[in-house]
């Protein structure tokens, strides 16, 4: 068994947060102290944690002494602020913004994929990928192996939850507010969300493309690394409350089918195959919700490219595209 850590988890009282601390206490982490740190707001609550009540506690720079993990889920601008200081004072931090990412001394790390990348971290801070960027790749990483991934072309499917625990009031509220005839103005999302779908995740870049969009890109030559990997990507968002699902089309390298694909996925952690498509087996979110592992089905030959197949990958945003995956790292440190 290993040496009891104490652990601290900022932004606690958020979606991810939350989950972290599922995470932390359904995988029976040796957590010898955990402390749960949030706004000024939330600070005093009472969040239950193995058979005891924790009480949040306001976050500031003075806030980890003693701490061994620090988990960080509240946002890029607190990630960039409080981050260092946690470093500073011991804490290995983990990371869940895209704050640290893409700097060249922090690790981004998969842990089915690249678990070796978690040991060099000169800030003493690991990165947490992007959710959608995790699901596809826990998909693509065994096929890379194996054949040699060339290309990529992609189309995420993005529940709402993507965007907060808002997301999830304003599909709620608008889906209230049609069936009884009100009117409503559209605030989490750029246009209407119920029974209607977004192609706009994050905001746009100079290219055309948005930042979620490009994350695939770049995040995923950092994390396989493959830096001539080619990656085009459309992010929508839909009115599913949680899990993302992808569409892929993976060009490779070295000619592959439909078994030897199958095959590259036995006995991978983190993915299963999910794959009857004619006896209407095939993975949808809320086969994912609250579960860890990603699924994989729609496997068929690609008709137009060569060396290539579609599959569709479908995985919990919040937990293995967040929470789990940073407790995940925790775990290999």
């Amino acid at each position: 068994m290993s040496e009891p850590k104490h652990v601290a988890i900022v932004g606690a009282t958020g979606a991810v947060g939350e989950e972290m601390r599922l995470c932390l206490e359904q995988r029976n982490f040796p957590v010898g102290k955990l402390t749960m740190l949030a706004s000024a707001r939330s600070a005093g609550k009472r969040i239950p944690f193995a058979g005891q009540d924790v009480v949040v506690e306001e976050l500031t720079h003075d806030s980890f002494a003693g701490v061994d993990i620090a988990l960080f889920s509240a946002g890029g601008g607190i990630s960039k602020e409080f981050g260092p200081s946690a470093a500073a004072a011991g804490a290995v931090v983990i990371d869940n913004s895209s704050a640290f990412r893409m700097d060249a001394d922090v690790p981004l790390v998969v842990p089915e994929i690249n678990p070796e990348a978690a040991k060099d971290r000169p800030r003493g801070i690991i990165a947490n990928p992007n959710c959608t960027t995790i699901i596809s790749l826990m998909a693509l990483a065994p096929l890379h192996e194996a054949f040699g991934l060339k290309a990529i072309i992609a189309s995420s499917y993005q529940s709402v939850s993507g965007a907060g625990a808002q997301g999830i009031v304003e599909l709620e509220e608008q889906m209230k507010a049609i069936v009884e005839g009100r009117a409503f103005t559209p605030s989490v999302f750029a246009r209407q969300i119920a029974f209607n779908v977004i192609p706009q995740v994050d905001s746009f870049t100079e290219n055309g493309y948005t930042k979620e969009e490009m994350k695939m890109l770049n995040e995923g030559r950092k994390i396989l690394g493959h830096a001539t990997l080619k990656v085009s990507c459309t992010c929508v968002r839909v009115p599913v409350y949680r899990s993302h699902s992808v569409s892929i089309t993976a060009q490779f390298e070295r000619p592959v089918d439909v078994e030897s694909a199958r095959a590259a996925f036995a006995g991978r952690p983190g993915v299963k195959v999910m794959d009857d498509p004619s006896n209407q087996i095939f993975p949808v979110p809320l086969d994912t919700t609250g579960k860890d592992d990603c699924l994989v089905g729609r496997i068929r030959k690609n008709l137009v490219l060569e060396n290539a197949l579609d599959l569709w990958v479908v995985g919990d945003q919040v937990r293995k595209g967040a929470a789990l995956n940073a407790v995940q790292i925790a775990e290999i440190l």
